[in-house]
């Protein structure tokens, strides 16, 4: 099951792809800002899957970048409330649905180390919050053998940039990377498929870097 906000088409053709590559998939839309929208993600989930084995929680926005000083409220509330709480009401979710022996990986962002200055410190203070629920989640799950990960991109050539205000970035910041490029989106999904799987079945309260050494 996948859940989406608002990009329908996106959707559609994330849901062909995995159905082309022989898995069974169905989608949901939801905000994640909304509790209630969120318990009926879970309920479609449950219903089409038969139950939750594993779950990753990936919400993320960013907003055109600027310095902290010159952010609005509007904007303040609304990344806290998609990236933050709404990343608290999904792990609700799962730590109240999730069978024992399950996996979480929430998605953080390498931002969370490097503090992204003059561009989003509230995005990144935000996916800072990711990184301490991966900790603390993890030790209240843990009874349950419930693995609990984080996985920190670093610059993925994904959309993303366009919603800061920089739809170039993957081509002018890559070289000026440790890597000199940026990474792929299927990089950092091997990274949250290893963690789900049981070759990590003793692996969990760990933040997993996939950032090229930044």
């Amino acid at each position: 099951m996948m859940g989406y906000s608002r990009n329908e088409a996106a959707a559609r053709e994330t849901l062909a792809a995995i159905r082309a590559a022989g898995g069974t998939a169905s989608a949901h839309a939801a905000d994640v800002g909304d509790p209630a929208q969120v318990a009926g993600l879970f309920d479609a989930a449950e219903a089409a899957m038969g139950g939750l084995d594993a779950v990753v929680i990936n919400a993320g926005i960013v907003a055109p970048v600027m310095p902290l000083a010159e952010m609005t409220p509007e904007r303040l509330d609304r990344m806290v409330r998609i990236n933050l709480t709404g990343t608290l009401y999904c792990a609700r979710e799962v730590a109240r649905r999730l069978g024992d022996g399950g996996a979480i990986v929430l998605v953080s962002s390498v931002a969370a180390r490097l503090g992204s200055p003059g561009k989003y410190v509230d995005y990144a203070a935000t996916k800072g919050g990711i990184d301490t629920l991966v900790i603390g989640l993890a030790a209240e799950l843990a009874p349950r053998r419930v693995r609990v990960n984080g996985v920190r991109p670093g610059i993925i050539a994904t959309d993303i940039h366009a919603d800061g205000g920089e739809p170039d970035r993957i081509a002018t910041v890559g070289p000026q990377l440790p890597w000199g490029r940026v990474g792929r989106p299927e990089e950092v999904a091997a990274a949250i498929l290893w963690l789900i799987s049981d070759a990590a079945s003793y692996t969990s309260g760990a933040i997993i870097d996939v950032a090229g050494a930044r």
